[in-house]
């Protein structure tokens, strides 16, 4: 592993950092890394989108619960390997609802509201993060910018080993065993990574039906609220029109109420001539 640097201290404070802090630190380190004459780097600093809330939190749960974060890339770098796949499933699954808690509270304390979309997106970070811990290519935790979906079916066919140099090698032919070690190796891996591909789906499969049974909770609430909103109006509507008939009512005894005023008057005036 690379030793890290002051500049790599520097950025990972920057996303420590409070996300309304986030543009004036970035601007800062920027200018600071510039005047000491390091050009390239500052461009590379000044460069850096501002975090999403949701990324902002995933970075906050690998700085702040270091051990939870662990327990996910570890159970993540654990398929592909010898174990029983609903094992591992549940490994992942509790590292990931771990997380997903601590992300909520971070959010309220940091005065930020935990919505079921944001929880979402946080949630599917965290099983990008998992499924990509084995990978030479995989996002660097703590200095997200954006939301990371994890890999699906389509990448299966880049994933698996191709034969055609095998099969170009020698004849076809028949026979009891794998033609060589080599094929095996081949074989194994393709297994292993396939495996990877089935635990991304079907994490994404328990994700999506959690998130329409959200959905149609939510629509369900939704519905119940228009129909007491409906009812609520007819009610309001029906008070509008009494008060109304009450004020037509009212009026008319106050002009009723006035004649008789005149008309009074009137007499008081004739009896005094």
């Amino acid at each position: 592993m690379a030793t890290k640097n002051k500049f790599d201290d520097e950025l990972d404070a920057l996303f420590k950092l409070p996300l309304t802090e986030f543009t004036a630190a970035r601007n800062a380190v920027a200018a600071r890394v510039k005047k000491a004459g390091n050009r390239d780097e500052a461009e590379r600093v000044k460069a850096l989108a501002k975090p999403t809330l949701s990324a902002w939190a995933v970075n906050q749960l690998y700085w702040t619960y270091a051990d939870a974060f662990k327990e996910l890339i570890a159970a993540g770098k654990r398929f592909g390997k010898s174990g029983d796949m609903r094992e591992l499933l549940n490994a992942r699954r509790e590292a990931i609802s771990v997380l997903t808690r601590h992300a909520a509270e971070l959010l309220r304390n940091a005065g930020h509201n935990p919505t079921p979309d944001i929880i979402r997106r946080i949630t599917t970070t965290l099983e990008a993060l998992s499924a990509y811990s084995s990978r030479a290519d995989a996002p660097i935790p703590g200095r997200l910018t954006a939301d990371i979906d994890p890999p699906g079916f389509e990448s299966l066919a880049a994933l698996i080993p191709h034969v055609s140099s095998l099969e170009r090698a020698e004849p076809a032919r028949v026979v009891p065993f794998p033609a060589s070690d080599n094929a095996l190796v081949h074989a194994e891996e393709a297994l292993r990574k396939a495996q990877v591909i089935a635990q991304n789906a079907a994490a994404a499969l328990e994700n999506a039906t959690d998130h329409a049974n959200q959905m149609e909770k939510q629509r369900n609430e939704a519905e119940e609220r228009l129909k007491r909103a409906t009812v609520g109006a007819e009610e309001a509507r029906q008070q509008m029109h009494h008060f109304a008939a009450e004020v037509k009512k009212a009026a008319g005894a106050v002009e009723q109420a006035e004649r008789e005023v005149e008309r009074a008057r009137k007499k008081i005036t004739i009896g005094r001539r």
